[in-house]
Order: structure tokens, then sequence, then C-alpha cells
């Protein structure tokens, strides 16, 4: 599958900037669209989005727009906005039959439905796809190795698109199974909140070890009852981006459960923030749909707590480890 026309990219935040730097790496044109102005000013006048990627010399290939229409020659547009907007983002966008390849993780919070249903009711004429894995974007802005899932109802669709994305740093694996690759990349927000009050309360890395696979315990006992499949969770798209975000400081999801551990309030972290911290508005959604479908997912309802300001982080970590024994 070849590209003739421009590759447009739906955000100009870290990540879109990310999607649209490594895009245009392998000589394609790139249109970003951006609800700021400055962020559209500095990528197009100075090659730089100071504001979200600060210290990254973007290509010139990258036109950044505020636009909509400008959108319409593209064959293709990745949506990197944050998953609560995505719906009403691509309202704007006419259906002109572009594949849409979703980069948010999350679950919206009014509907409960994953990002491709969202997608699929806001431009019903265009083919979906999930990106997803473990990606920092200043990693991949910056040309280091990144493999990833780009899920689509039908893999030769995926592989299709995955021969399009495909650039020497960043390897696209193919599958068919959406569901997966969304509750990997959604669930993982909310656990990596829970091991970024771990490092902030200062419980050691043993702590941490266990909270990373009692937590995909929670990830694959959800998924599987939403059709995932077992290996989609155990890939790139679930243990791998789990296993990413809550080992680094580098993960927004994390950094807000740190400042939680240390003693500080949600309210007063959110409120701090340019960034959007996704597991925040993902973990109440997570917990009703969980508890709709009988799941039990104590981290998830533990983070829960911890941002309502219900409890502090010594109630919430006691009542924890006083859960009955169990077998694993």
């Amino acid at each position: 599958m070849s590209v003739t026309r421009p590759i447009g990219v739906l955000g100009g935040g870290a990540w879109g900037t990310a999607l649209a730097q490594v895009l245009a790496s392998g000589g394609s044109e790139v249109l970003l669209w951006a609800r700021n102005a400055e962020v559209v000013e500095a990528i197009n006048t100075r090659h730089e989005n100071p504001a979200y990627l600060r210290g990254v010399r973007l290509s010139p290939h990258i036109r950044a727009t505020m636009e909509p229409a400008e959108l319409v020659p593209a064959d293709m547009l990745l949506v990197a906005t944050p998953a609560q907007h995505m719906r009403a983002v691509l309202s704007h966008f006419a259906p002109e039959g572009q594949s849409l390849i979703l980069c948010a993780k999350g679950i919206e919070a009014v509907t409960h439905k994953l990002m491709h249903q969202v997608a699929r009711e806001a431009m019903p004429g265009s083919p979906v796809a999930v990106l997803s894995g473990p990606t920092f974007a200043h990693e991949v802005a910056a040309g280091l190795p990144t493999a990833v899932t780009l899920a689509a109802e039908e893999e030769a669709i995926a592989r299709l698109l995955a021969d399009v994305l495909a650039r020497p740093t960043l390897r696209p694996y193919a599958s068919d199974d959406m569901v997966g690759a969304e509750i990997g990349g959604a669930v993982k927000n909310v656990l990596a909140i829970a091991c970024g009050v771990v490092e902030g309360a200062g419980l050691g890395q043993n702590a941490r070890a266990a909270l990373i696979a009692r937590g995909f315990a929670e990830m694959t006992r959800f998924g599987l009852a939403l059709g995932a499949r077992a290996e989609t969770l155990a890939g790139l798209s679930g243990l791998g981006d789990l296993v990413l975000t809550c080992s680094s400081t580098s993960s927004r999801n994390f950094t807000l459960g740190k400042g939680l551990g240390e003693g500080h309030s949600a309210a007063a972290l959110l409120g701090d923030r340019r960034t959007v911290a996704e597991g925040a508005s993902t973990a109440p959604v997570l917990l009703e749909a969980a508890g709709r479908l009988g799941i039990d997912m104590p981290v998830t309802a533990a983070v829960c707590t911890l941002l309502s300001g219900e409890r502090g982080v010594g109630d919430v970590i006691s009542a924890l480890l006083a859960r009955p024994l169990r077998a694993e």
C-alpha cells in the first residue's frame, strides 16, 4: 500500500507531534491539526513544539493547521487527541473515507465505549484501526527503536496500514484484536497510577513488582470478559505497555500516582498539568464497567479511592494488604 497523499495527524500534543515526526522521517508529507495557535505557529515557523515536545527539532515535512478542511487530502488520519475529547474532535471532520488510526488510550466516560466504537459512531464512513503499545513520545520523536501493535477488524487491513506506517525505528505488528489492543492501553494507565503511588510512598521494588503482576491479572480478567484475546493482552499493547508505564517518571500516569503517594491531593496534581493523565479519567469508568460484569478489580478500586480523596494513601494500602488470602 503506497501513500501518495499526505498523512494527517489530529492532535498537537507530545504524542501527536512525535507521530508526525517519525512519519515525516520517511519522507512523507504530514499535516498536523492542532487547536492551539501558538503550537501551529511554532511548528510552521520554527519547526518545534516547545509547549509539548521541548528540545526536538521537527522535520520541515510537517505542516500544522487549525483548519479541519485542510486535512481532506490526507490518505489517513492518526487520531492522537485525549480519549475524552475524541468524539468532539472527530465531529469537526467530514467523512472522506480516510482510514482512522486511533492512538488515544482510554474509555469514554459517559458511554463506557472503547475508542474504536466512538470513532465508528462519529465517522461511520471511515475504516478504523488502533495503534497501541509501549511508547514514550520523546523517545519516538528522537528516533529510538519502538514496536507497537496495529489492530484492525481484518488483519489483512492492519498489515496494509502497518506497511504504510513502518519506519526503520517504528515497527508495527499487525493484529485483528482491536478490543485487546484498546483494553491493554486503557487499563495500564490506571495501573501506572497505582505503581506511582508505590514509588511515592516508598514501598519498594518488591511491592511494585507484585502490583504489576496483580494489575496484569486485573487487565486480563477484564479484557477476556469483553472478548479480547489473552495473547494480545500479554503482548506489546498490554503487558509491554504496562511494564513501561509502571516503571518510569516519563509516564504522566506514573508521575500522578507518585504525587498521590507523596501525600498531594489529586485535585492539586491534576490542576497543575498541561498534559493529560488518561488514567485519572479511565479509572472510575473502568471500575463501573467491571462492576457490571462482576469482575473484581481491587487495584483499580484503590486508585479510584485515592483520586476521589475519600481515603488517604496509608488507609488504602492497608485495605489492599488486608484482603483475604487467595490462590493465584
